[in-house]
């Protein structure tokens, strides 16, 4: 059996090829949208997809099996345990197989059998692994977001994403039969979960790529409350905000994302030309670092760098309804196409264009360019003192509560446009985060909404604390 776990920092998601060696069959499951990497482990492998499946429908990012089969010819396998609810709107028309407990098929010498484990979903599945060709018992089992290492898949999404209401506490429930039903397993079985450390799909998830049962019996605290009770407290309790696009990715992949092939590069316009997009309606994104967008940039632009946060925060901020232009860097070849890329793993298509950075620099040098005030701790003392300055923290509920500006008003990030019009216009709004690179993105948010009273705390809750100033603890 020839196994590759492929892992995408950004989704922090984890996919997998499970191939036979010796018939040379591979079966992709949970891929994403970034096909061409399953095709090259393929080649690597000399091995051919010939089957795709997934755990359940995702959440999180727009999924690459409908992509993945039509580019391969491979048979598609879907669940359909949960009835028409959650049926897979494309499978008829796709010819897939469809996949419920019990039910099992074979690559080459490798046995899969599908376990319903409903609770995070109502159709997750999970896949047991068995090497015919080394014995005859499941050697693993991949898990999707069922079970992580060092934690489970949180039962909400359906209620606090989607606003299925009414099914956080029975989708909870459900999630401790499964648990309850998987423990039965043997020890030795090994885990291949869906995501690790950074996802939204749970509150504790562990970096680790992948564990035993044995071992998350004994660690994962999901598995080891043995109180139905006690554990639908738990699991509801202290789960991240779910970012607003997951009701999206939820409806796309339930119906099927279209067929978009090979991920191109978009059109190279000027910035003037952006700027007049801008002004009919659409979105200007600078995935520049923050530093160079705070120098100057253009005017109603967003600033979302391109780092490891970048999908998450595009997928809270942007619209899906929307033009959306780019600046971004060409000098080193990767810039735009990585932007792209990893807005089309959300389902963000609509990339008009982009300007490159050495033109918004160039430009900013000598125009009217906007910039980004920046504060530093003893100045916001100064302003607090004469009661001069309001300041928003923009990081989660959590992280407040932990420790927090006194005075300070809390409004996370991904909330921070729909209240925007609510702010204050007669003081300064100093934004602040943990160390600076959440506050940035909000200062370009509240700007592109015509508010220009707004300046970002340098170095965040961390200089602050580090220049000797009160923090106060708990909720405001």
């Amino acid at each position: 059996m020839i196994l590759r776990r492929l892992y995408d920092p950004k989704l922090a998601q984890a996919s997998y090829l499970v191939a036979c060696g010796r018939t040379g069959e591979a079966l992709v499951i949970d891929p994403n949208r970034d096909c061409e990497q399953y095709l090259e482990a393929a080649r690597a492998e000399n091995v051919r997809i010939t089957h795709v499946t997934e755990t359940h429908i995702h959440a999180d990012f727009v999924s690459g099996s409908r992509e993945l089969a039509a580019q391969t010819g491979a048979r598609l396998l879907l669940s359909d345990a949960a009835g028409d609810a959650w049926r897979y709107a494309f499978a008829k028309e796709s010819d897939a197989v469809p996949v419920v407990d019990g039910t099992t098929f074979e690559i080459g010498a490798v046995r899969f059998r599908a376990m319903h484990t409903p609770g995070h979903t109502p159709e997750h599945l999970s896949f047991l692994v068995t090497d015919t060709a080394a014995g005859d018992r499941p050697m693993g089992a991949f898990t999707g977001d069922f079970i992580f290492v060092g934690d489970v898949g949180r039962p909400d999404l359906l209620e606090r994403a989607v606003k299925v209401t009414g099914t956080m506490e029975a989708s909870a429930r459900q999630l401790f039969a499964s648990i309850q039903r998987f423990k039965s397993l043997p020890d030795y079985l090994q885990l291949w979960p869906g995501h690790g450390a950074g996802s939204a799909c749970g509150k504790s998830l562990s970096a680790m790529p992948q564990s035993t049962l044995g071992y998350e019996r004994l660690f994962n605290w999901g598995l080891a409350l043995t109180d139905e009770d006690e554990f639908v407290e738990a699991v509801l309790a202290g789960q991240p905000d779910p970012p607003t696009y997951f009701a999206m990715m939820k409806s796309i992949n339930r119906i099927g994302p279209r067929l978009r092939g090979a991920i191109q590069r978009p059109l190279r316009v000027g910035v003037e030309q952006a700027r007049d997009a801008l002004s009919a309606g659409a979105v200007v994104v600078d995935t520049r670092p923050a530093a160079g967008f705070a120098a100057g940039h253009i005017p109603g632009s967003l600033n979302i760098p391109l780092n490891r946060s970048f999908s998450t925060w595009a997928g809270w901020l942007l619209p899906y309804d929307r033009d959306i232009y780019l600046v971004a860097d060409d000098r080193r070849g990767q810039g735009v196409t990585d932007a792209v890329r990893d807005l089309a793993m959300i389902g963000l298509d609509r990339i008009v264009g982009y300007v490159g950075t050495n033109e918004v620099e160039r430009w900013t040098a000598s125009n009217r360019s906007a910039t980004v005030r920046q504060v530093n701790t003893a100045e916001l003392a100064e302003r607090l003192r004469t009661g001069d300055a309001v300041v928003v923290d923009v990081r989660a509920p959590t992280e407040y509560s932990g420790g927090r500006l006194p005075g300070s008003v809390n409004i996370p990030l991904g909330q921070l446009a729909e209240k925007a019009d609510a702010m204050p216009r007669d003081h300064l709004i100093v934004v602040q985060c943990q160390s600076g690179g959440r506050s940035a993105i909000a200062a370009s948010v509240l700007a592109s909404r015509g508010i220009d009273n707004v300046a970002d705390l340098v170095g965040g809750i961390d200089a602050w604390k580090a220049g000797g100033y009160p923090v106060a603890a708990g909720a405001a």
